[in-house]
């Protein structure tokens, strides 16, 4: 197979779909790489690393698409990336269709085969594909809100681990998976109070075992959100719902319980955001102020570390990509449940429920898909 890995062309996204070390992979086993010039270089990898892996370098993205028979990234496809995916053509990203009724319709009227890194699965329910990049964005996410907090960029000007006589910043965590629990080991490691909430009794359990006392754990719902929310300094939402729009946890009318200056971190914006008020920002723009309240909505954030993003992707994608072009996406997906649940477009068709619920467009099972 052809695989094509073209330069990312997000605003402020540096990672690659692609690394060296995949590329070499992929041409040991009998297939040809395509990378677009100056693709890696904002993660630190240049065209003469990709050329020693024994991969190609093409000038243009244009050319790429025309050639590869899989295009493998990390952002879901911009407008004019879209245009140039074609009828049988396999693509390989991150998609968040749910909040993005456009993108799902040019993927729909491509013609492509569209699988999504976000809803692959593994054996435990898991979701092995975005956990590297939500463990860097929980990690990132308390460094964020701690320069939000900042008053020079609108914050409070609170400190996160506070000085001897002077009470530490007080952090909500809403949801306990693989990104609230590394937002909270960061938070409790600067120094902060940390409230970690979740729905699942048996995961704060869970939690407060692991953190040994060094958090609080607090069921999730309303009352509760509502208690905590004129005591915290820094929100982080961490809630994910596979493939779906996030739910909307803390509505505007709620803003006005917080103290002006605090800072809402929304790590699910990808998938529309759990805050009512949140809407997508850059790593070049970050911030934005509602009634007060300072929000950073950043829609890529593991971009902002893009060399450490880069080889954790890399790594979780890579046995994927390899089956996915040494077998052909069917077989692939006949072999593997867990990658089938991946499967999101299909030869005009949506493939994912939870995107046809949240856009209103009737959708087909994955299983019909790979029956056509």
């Amino acid at each position: 197979m052809i695989i094509g890995c073209p330069k990312e062309i997000k605003p402020q996204e540096f990672r690659v779909g692609v690394t060296p070390n995949a590329a070499r992979e992929a041409v040991a086993h009998g297939h040809t790489v395509l990378i677009e010039a100056g693709a890696g270089l904002g993660a630190g990898f240049d065209d003469a690393a990709y050329i020693d892996a024994g991969a190609q370098i093409e000038a243009t993205a244009k050319d790429l698409f025309a050639k590869a028979d899989m295009i493998v990234k990390v952002k879901e496809p911009q407008a004019p990336e879209r245009k140039m995916l074609r009828e049988g053509q396999l693509l390989f990203t991150y998609l968040h269709l749910a909040p993005d009724p456009e993108q799902t319709k040019d993927l729909l009227a491509s013609g492509a085969t569209c699988i999504a890194y976000e809803t692959v699965t593994d054996a435990k329910g898991g979701l092995p594909l975005l956990a590297p990049m939500s463990e860097v964005a929980g990690r990132l996410a308390p460094q964020a809100g701690a320069w939000a907090l900042q008053k020079a960029n609108g914050g409070s000007g609170v400190l996160m681990g506070g000085v001897p006589g002077v009470r530490p910043a007080n952090v909500a965590i809403i949801g306990g998976g693989v990104v609230g629990t590394a937002a909270a080991r960061v938070a409790v490691g600067m120094g902060a109070n940390v409230t970690v909430l979740d729905r699942s009794v048996p995961r704060l359990s869970y939690l407060d075992d692991v953190f040994m006392g060094r958090l609080t754990t607090q069921y999730s719902d309303k009352g509760a959100m509502e208690e905590l929310l004129p005591r915290m300094d820094m929100v982080v939402g961490a809630v994910l719902v596979p493939g779906a729009a996030a739910p909307k946890l803390v509505t505007r009318e709620q803003l006005s319980l917080m103290q002006p200056g605090s800072v809402l971190v929304d790590v699910a914006i990808d998938q529309g955001g759990c805050f009512e008020t949140s809407k997508a920002t850059t790593h070049q723009d970050p911030i934005y102020e509602v009634d007060g309240i300072v929000h950073y909505c950043v829609a890529n954030m593991p971009g902002a570390v893009a060399r450490t993003s880069t080889i954790a992707l890399g790594n979780a994608t890579m046995p994927f990509m390899l089956a996915l072009a040494g077998k052909g996406w069917k077989q692939a997906c006949k072999d593997d449940a867990n990658l089938l649940n991946g499967l999101n477009v299909h030869a005009g068709q949506l493939t994912y429920a939870a995107v046809g619920e949240a856009l209103g467009i009737d959708s087909i099972t994955p299983q019909q898909a790979l029956e056509t």
